[in-house]
């Protein structure tokens, strides 16, 4: 038994293995195309419209011919006694020989008595019936608009899954920034450790000799663990965007990514003014195409409501074949089969159901009038989405603009005080401060690189761009 758990344990742990070693190299483009087939939003929504396509069958068959067989069996334990009154006959014994002879009845071994009942047994103890019908509906209301709502779902979960494309879209290109950011933050902080480094040394070279305070060296040792402490940060942070992004193409969290795109020129890919002079169509905007469809089935909904008051009409055909025997005997080349059969038509005429129909009726119709206010509300949300997106984008591109000049005037104002402060015109104080600004500043200048990249995919799914 231990031997199979080894083995069972090595498998998977090999197989663990294999995920982590597996190495994918993704553009941001590419990451797009791999999720839109590969994420689990989308394979979910895929599913659905499979499903939404047999409801839609599923709905189309009752129409359709229907073929049932049934076949019964009786056993009869112990046989119902019928009585026959005995007074309606003269010649009982005879009358009472001639109904059993006739109808093949086996009579109860107690003798008839002048004013009681003759007991038979009628039939045999055992029977078998089989019959096939066929049924078909030749006219329902509710089955029209059925078919016309398994359209209507079927559409909603196409559109439903383009939705869920452009989500994930988002989602990958905000997971694939955050990797993107985590790694430029390392590089970032590892270069201005590097500067750090080397201004401690100086320090406490400088101390050393009477040329500086101690108070200067302990500033630039908190400098450097805070700096440490960061970079260790950002390690972790890197790590689990990595898993992030990973989760929303739909690959195992441990596979390795390498990602080929960087922040400057995604910078300058999704940098693109022409969208914000981009005019709305909100008729092909899918969330007004899924409102659309929402007050369609509540149109829907009131027509079969309605449909319920008319009559429906449906005809059917029925064969069918009995034995009897008194032995289990119908395999039998022997066995006698008496056939049926039957042809009929059934028409249902709804008269009065005590306003239940037109209660429901009600219902469905104030259902509808509120899909109608909500679609008009969904026109007004989604014109002021559009306006608030390209806003939003066009922000984003001014502060990328503003963080690279200020971005550029901190790394100037931070070398002239290191220049200072090594010459000592300038006290350690006025150095932290010039580096803390420039820190301030790095960080600023990556989230409004990655902001641009943001904003834009928002504004896309705000103003329904497809996917190319």
């Amino acid at each position: 038994m231990k031997k199979y758990i080894y083995i069972i344990s090595f498998l998977a742990f090999t197989i663990s293995l294999k995920a982590q070693e597996k190495t994918m190299e993704l553009s941001l483009d590419d990451a797009v195309k791999y999720a839109l087939e590969n994420s689990y939003n989308t394979k979910a929504a895929k599913n659905d419209i499979l499903a939404a396509e047999k409801v839609k069958w599923e709905t189309t068959t009752i129409g359709l011919p229907q073929v049932n067989a049934k076949i019964d069996y009786q056993n009869f334990l112990k046989q119902p006694v019928s009585l026959l009154p005995a007074a309606a006959f003269d010649n009982r014994t005879s009358v009472v020989q001639t109904v059993e002879d006739f109808f093949g009845l086996t009579r109860d071994s107690s003798p008839p008595s002048a004013d009681g009942f003759i007991p038979v047994v009628f039939g045999t103890k055992q029977n078998v019936n089989a019959a096939i019908t066929l049924t078909q509906l030749l006219f329902d209301g509710s089955y029209l608009v059925g078919l016309q709502s398994a359209k209507t779902y079927l559409q909603i979960s196409e559109q439903a899954k383009e939705k869920t494309e452009l989500k994930t879209r988002e989602a990958v290109i905000n997971a694939y920034g955050n990797v993107l950011v985590a790694e430029k933050s390392i590089e970032i902080l590892k270069r201005n450790k590097v500067v750090n480094d080397r201004i401690l040394k100086g320090a406490r070279v400088g101390y050393e000799n009477g040329l500086a305070e101690l108070e200067d060296v302990e500033q630039f040792e908190i400098i450097e663990g805070n700096i440490n402490n960061n970079i260790r940060s950002s390690e972790r942070l890197k790590k689990i965007a990595y898993k992030l992004l990973n989760l929303s193409l739909g690959n195992d969290i441990n596979t390795n990514l390498v990602l080929t795109d960087n922040l400057d020129s995604l910078v300058l890919a999704n940098t693109d003014l022409s969208l914000l002079s981009q005019q709305f169509n909100i008729d092909n905007h899918i969330d007004f195409k899924i409102a659309e469809n929402d007050r369609e089935s509540k149109r829907l909904l009131m027509k079969l409501e309605q449909s319920k008051a008319l009559p429906s009409l449906s005809a059917f055909l029925n064969y069918g074949a009995q034995a009897n025997s008194d032995s289990f005997s119908f395999f039998s080349s022997n066995q006698q089969w008496f056939d049926s059969s039957l042809l009929g038509v059934s028409l249902n005429i709804p008269i009065f159901s005590s306003f239940k129909r037109s209660a429901r009726t009600a219902q469905a119709k104030i259902a509808l009038e509120t899909a109608d206010i909500r679609l008009v509300e969904a026109k007004q949300r989604l014109n002021l989405a559009a306006e608030n997106a390209k806003s939003d984008y066009q922000l984003s591109i001014d502060n990328y603009q503003t963080a690279q000049k200020n971005l550029s005037l901190a790394e100037r104002i931070e070398k002239k005080n290191q220049i200072k402060f090594n010459e000592g015109l300038a006290t350690s104080f006025e150095l932290l401060q010039a580096q803390n600004q420039l820190y301030a500043q790095q960080t600023a200048f990556v989230q409004a690189m990655v902001n641009i990249i943001a904003k834009k995919a928002t504004l896309e799914n705000a103003l329904n761009i497809p996917i190319k």
